[in-house]
């Protein structure tokens, strides 16, 4: 279907992966159109419309969660419809985990073998917290094994922070003052594909993939908070092939 992206990364092909953009749905006005997001202030119509839309290209129902800007990661074929978490595990076909994001930072991990999946949602409060980590290491599998691809967030000229973002950053690392540059007063525009890096480097992730999209920039493509307050919200899912 036209508008999903398929991340590029070097997954085993039995890891199935998409992505939604904000085109190829029924949604109208701010949420235009394929608006996946149903706490967003949507017709509720509308938005099972658009997961009706998305759920013909999965084997089944994404593990929906309602995330909180945490770092739980639940695992998905056990875990109830719309849980408090920020990030989901698979260890066999069946379950599809899924992530809904409109600036903050998706990202999807799978294992070299193709055994064990995941997806994360980390915005800086997430991330600064830790939920990659939590997440990479809730595969199951060993670090060098594991690998990531990080889906479309805001971009590092777009996401202007203030010094508390940044400081809490540089208090866990001080390698973290790399992602960010100074934009007047206290100001400081933020990179969270180098801090995703970052952190997941720190638990020995070094296979990343990904980063270089700009949700807000990227008008046409992407929802984004940050730029238009009401909006919609994509997906990034990925799942385990259970015929390949």
């Amino acid at each position: 279907m036209s508008g999903f992206l398929i991340p590029d990364w070097p997954a085993p092909p039995q890891v199935r992966t998409l992505v939604t953009t904000r085109q190829g749905g029924v949604s109208g006005g701010p949420y235009a159109s394929l608006n996946l997001g149903d706490h967003v202030g949507d017709d509720p119509a509308a938005v099972a419309a658009n997961r009706a839309i998305l759920r013909r290209e999965l084997p089944v129902e994404p593990a929906w969660l309602r995330q909180v800007h945490g770092v739980q990661c639940v695992e998905a074929a056990v875990a109830a419809p719309g849980c408090d978490a920020d990030a989901s595990v698979a260890f066999a076909p069946g379950s599809v985990c899924a992530v809904l994001t409109a600036d903050c930072l998706p990202v999807l991990f799978c294992d070299v073998g193709g055994t064990a999946v995941a997806a994360a949602h980390a915005g800086w409060r997430g991330l600064a917290a830790g939920v990659l980590e939590k997440s990479a290491l809730a595969l199951r599998r060993p670090p060098g094994e594991v690998m990531a691809w990080l889906g479309p967030a805001i971009g590092p000229t777009a996401f202007e922070v203030g010094d508390e973002v940044r400081a809490a950053f540089v208090a866990h690392d001080a390698a973290a003052a790399k992602a960010f540059a100074p934009h007047g007063a206290g100001k400081w525009l933020c990179d969270l594909y180098e801090l995703a890096r970052q952190r997941l480097a720190d638990v020995g992730v070094r296979r990343v993939s990904g980063g270089g999209f700009c949700t807000v920039t990227e008008r046409e493509r992407f929802y984004s908070y940050r730029r238009d307050g009401a909006t919609g919200r994509m997906a990034s899912l990925i799942w385990l092939d259970r015929t390949v």
